[in-house]
This record gives structure tokens, C-alpha cells and sequence, in this order.
């Protein structure tokens, strides 16, 4: 999987494409083992990356995700880990050794839960291994500020919210957040560009939200800075689902074209003030003899 934070260099619509390929996650939110072969089957291996959420997992259990790892597929295992302290960093220790790429917590378990979850997951690492990106989930997408503020009890805004979480995360370890897209500039300029952003709630333009409060498009994810982007009920549902993720990865990938060329004119525009500060500085100081 690609790192967060990444530049695009050499040819830029080939890389493009490439980076979309490796951030867009397909979510096999399926009953069974069986429903989940089929669909990837349909998909006729154009995905990098799944998620596997409790549905799936429940049903399937550890041995799918090795079958799964056993195609060369990366896996996002998302089970929301959320108990005391203990328990949770027991079970990232046992999700660890299944060979996942990245996992998943619930930010609400506070500071001590989530620095044990890292520490279970470094502790089960065997040499050689690469470490899961330990994710914590901020506010799911389902979620507006009336469900927040009235059922919930968390005062202030969304924002506000899935904001004070991603701090917590950072400073207990956490790689990243799972948030929607809308929260995700917030995040970066608080969190800084490298930690990561995972952006379910993906609806292409048309698509229907279904229980989504705060879905936002493939395109408008990738503008306003997400890593990755889990996108379900769009392709898994769709009467083609391969040309359905197709068309979620080109319009990905016409998203970084955009915004790699953005952060290259700035990175131009930066130099050339630069330079021309430093002839006004030069002209000041010969003008006073210097």
C-alpha cells in the first residue's frame, strides 16, 4: 500500500492512476465467504485493497482473511475495537498476526485504550513484518450534528468532534482517522499532512447517500486531502461492479492529476517569491553599501 502523503513524480497521469489503483478500497460488506468470492470475482482482480468489516468477519472468520492475503490483496480489517484498555490491546494483537494492513479503534475509548491498542499491535509484530496503520475512528458518516449533540450527548459540532479525537489519537499513536471527507483539511492542518486520512461515505456524483449523513464524492475526498477512500454500495452493488470501481479510480486519479499540478504551481510560486525577495534584498543592500 502507498504511503500517505505521497508525491507523484515522472509521468503524471500514469502515477495518477497507479496512487488512485492503490486508494481505493473496495468493502466486502457481504454475509458470507461465498458472497464475497463472487464479488470479487466480478471485479476480475482490478482491486488492491478490501475492508473487511464485523459482518464478514464474524461469518468468516480469521481463515478468510488469509485467503484473502493468500490473492496478494491488501486488507483493511475494520472492527471498531472498543473496550477497557486490556481487552483491546489483546485483540490488536491477535488481528496483527492475521497479516492485516491496517486496523481499527474507536477514538472514544480515550487515550489509555488507544496507546494499549499500539502497544498490542507492536508487541505481536514478528521480524520481517510491516506494521498495520492503527486507525482510530472519529464520528461515523451516519452521524449529523443533531444524532451527536441530542443522542449522543457530545456537545458542539461534527467538526469540533472528529477534530478533539484525531488530536487524541495522534499524541496516543494512531497512524491516522477514520472520518468523512469534510473534516479531513481540518485534520491535516492540525495533524499535520502524514497522518492519515480514511474516508468512507463515497458517493459518486448521482449515487444514492442510503444512510449516509455526510458523503461526499470520490473527487471532493481527494481535494480536500483524503489517503484513502472506502467506497461500498456504489460498486458492490452496482450491475457491473468493475466498471463501477473503474470509474471510481478515474476520477481518482483526475483528482491527484489535479492536485499534485496545484501543489506544484504553489511550490513554484513559493520559489519565485522567494527569489525575488531575495533580488529586492540584494538591490537594498547594495543601495546602503553593504
Amino acid at each position: 500500500m502507498m504511503a500517505a502523503g505521497r508525491r507523484i513524480p515522472g509521468d503524471a497521469a500514469a502515477a495518477s492512476a497507479r496512487a488512485a489503483a492503490e486508494s481505493v478500497i473496495v468493502a466486502l460488506d457481504v454475509a458470507t465467504a461465498e458472497e464475497a468470492d463472487a464479488l470479487l470475482a466480478r471485479l476480475d482482480g482490478a482491486v488492491r485493497t478490501v475492508k473487511v468489516g464485523m459482518q464478514l468477519f464474524y461469518a468468516a472468520g480469521p481463515a478468510y482473511i488469509a485467503s484473502l492475503k493468500a490473492r496478494g490483496l491488501a486488507v483493511f480489517l475494520d472492527l471498531k475495537g472498543h473496550d477497557i484498555p486490556n481487552t483491546v490491546k489483546g485483540a490488536m494483537e491477535s488481528l496483527t498476526r492475521l497479516g492485516v494492513d491496517m486496523v481499527t479503534v474507536h477514538a472514544a475509548g480515550g487515550r489509555a485504550m488507544l496507546e494499549a491498542a499500539r502497544a498490542g499491535v507492536e508487541r505481536a509484530l514478528t521480524p520481517g513484518q510491516r506494521r498495520p496503520l492503527l486507525l482510530a475512528v472519529t464520528v461515523l458518516t451516519s452521524i449529523d450534528a443533531r444524532t451527536l449533540n441530542e443522542e449522543i450527548g457530545v456537545p458542539g459540532g461534527v467538526e469540533e468532534a472528529v477534530l478533539r479525537y484525531a488530536l487524541l489519537a495522534r499524541e496516543a499513536g494512531c497512524d491516522g482517522v477514520v472520518a468523512s471527507a469534510r473534516e479531513v483539511p481540518a485534520v491535516k492542518a492540525s495533524c499535520g499532512p502524514a497522518f492519515v486520512a480514511v474516508t468512507p461515505g463515497i458517493r459518486p456524483a448521482g449515487a444514492a447517500r442510503g444512510d449516509q449523513a455526510r458523503a461526499v464524492t470520490p473527487a471532493d475526498a481527494i481535494r480536500r486531502g483524503a489517503d484513502f477512500l472506502v467506497v461500498g454500495r456504489p460498486v458492490t452493488a452496482a450491475p457491473d461492479p468493475r466498471a463501477a470501481y473503474e470509474r471510481v479510480v478515474a476520477e481518482v486519479a483526475g483528482a491527484l492529476e489535479n492536485r499534485e499540478a496545484g501543489i506544484a504551481v504553489q511550490g513554484a510560486e513559493r520559489a519565485d517569491g522567494g527569489e525575488r525577495q531575495g533580488r529586492a534584498s540584494r538591490r537594498h543592500a547594495r543601495g546602503n553599501g553593504a
